[in-house]
């Protein structure tokens, strides 16, 4: 959450200037990612929604910490000096763990949004409501501000002993007591890691259980891909942040513990951009894994090739079947019947001009279930499904009672 004091000197001007590359990219990614996430849910009224506001307040943290905290960061990292002085060191330090820290609850509270519109879809909409979620978001922000400008400014985080020998060498670092690190480190990351995991564990049992229902009318292999995907997608979102921000909270407790000074400077810089890199990714496990995020993003950026293609697509198939439809007869479209797949995974029998208008439905599309269900962790497909509704990624099937 905060930067070196005396950053360890990068002596070659070849290797400066690569870290000073690597940094920028960084930085870049970590703006630009979190601006397209703001523009797209203020320009797209489907994404305007109770679960996205999450998200939004995800991207706004990151987007803050690009903007505030780590050009500063990186031009420390790299002159290995601070010279804007102490008062603005106190706030560029708070603003930092004050960043990392909502960043980190923000992701808590998405695992526990996504728990509830998994677990008790029906339930969601009075558990998730606009005033509770504005309830959490405060909380988050007040959590965040304790942590950082409260504990930094009143000195909960000093060592009396190093106070006086840091006044003179002005390093720009965040020191950390025993108790500072301990409560930090449980309230910022212990805690939330250790919800977030039981949250997902619980969402991947039932994402199993469903592909479990469905595996008498769908091919072993279609469905053991599917299960495999999920479980790629779970662990990427879990991973991510483990990897992120694991070493780094190590390193602060252990801080704590032992010193401020018993860490080696290049391995806690590298551990601090490490967690700065989670910010960087958060817009894409958070947001391109929903389909709706993946729609607003193209026509933000004017990626529209696909779609000309498919309405071309569409055009050509439709001028095909009416073709087809103008030189048969009516009789001869009534004298063979066709069987038509349906969700009850028994047939039924349709006319021909049914099956023209709509493909039949394949078993191994039913497999499809796991993945879509660990997608719509941050959508609410799910709840769409379970409620009844149709949602995109699932077409409708015609039920039993229905067919002809």
């Amino acid at each position: 959450m905060e930067s070196n004091n005396t950053a360890s000197c990068l002596d070659s001007a070849v290797f400066k200037i690569s870290v000073g590359l690597a940094l920028t990219a960084l930085i870049v990614i970590t703006v630009a990612g979190n601006v397209v996430v703001c523009l797209a849910v203020g320009l797209n009224r489907r994404l305007r929604t109770l679960t996205n506001c999450f998200i939004v307040s995800l991207a706004i943290t990151d987007l803050l910490l690009g903007l505030l905290v780590l050009p500063f960061s990186a031009f420390y990292q790299l002159s290995c000096r601070w010279i804007f002085g102490k008062v603005f060191c106190n706030i560029y330090t708070s603003l930092d763990v004050m960043l990392c820290t909502a960043s980190i609850l923000n992701l808590f509270m998405i695992s526990l949004d996504r728990y509830c519109a998994v677990t008790d879809p029906l339930r969601y909409p009075v558990l998730v409501t606009p005033v509770r979620v504005g309830v959490s978001l405060v909380l988050i922000w007040v959590v965040s501000i304790t942590l950082s400008f409260l504990s930094i400014h009143l000195g909960w985080n000093s060592r009396n002993e190093t106070s006086e020998a840091n006044h003179t060498t002005l390093p720009c670092k965040v020191q950390v007591n025993l108790v500072y690190g301990l409560v930090d480190g449980l309230v910022t990351f212990y805690v939330p890691l250790l919800v977030m995991c039981i949250t997902y564990y619980r969402i991947f049992k039932i994402a199993r259980e469903q592909a479990k229902r469905i595996h008498h009318i769908s091919s072993w292999k279609a469905a053991t891909i599917r299960e495999h995907k999920a479980t790629v997608t779970l662990a990427t979102v879990m991973g991510a942040f483990i990897v992120c921000w694991f070493p780094y909270f190590t390193v602060f407790v252990y801080r704590g513990l032992r010193g401020d000074d018993t860490v080696n400077k290049t391995f806690e810089a590298v551990v601090l951009w490490l967690g700065y890199a989670n910010s960087a990714l958060n817009p894409i496990l958070y947001a391109t894994l929903n389909r709706d995020f993946r729609t607003a993003y193209q026509q933000l950026l004017h990626c529209r090739c696909a779609s000309h293609n498919a309405h071309a697509t569409s055009l050509r198939l439709n001028s095909s079947w009416l073709s087809r439809t103008q030189s048969q007869e009516p009789g001869q479209q009534e004298e063979k019947p066709l069987k038509l797949q349906v969700w009850s995974g028994r047939e039924a029998m349709a006319p021909r001009g049914a099956t023209d208008r709509k493909p039949k439905l394949s078993c191994t599309e039913c497999s499809s279930n796991l993945l879509s269900c660990c997608k719509s962790l941050w959508g609410l497909r799910f709840l769409q499904r379970h409620v009844g509704g149709p949602s995109e990624e699932q077409p409708l099937r015609t039920p039993p009672s229905q067919a002809v």
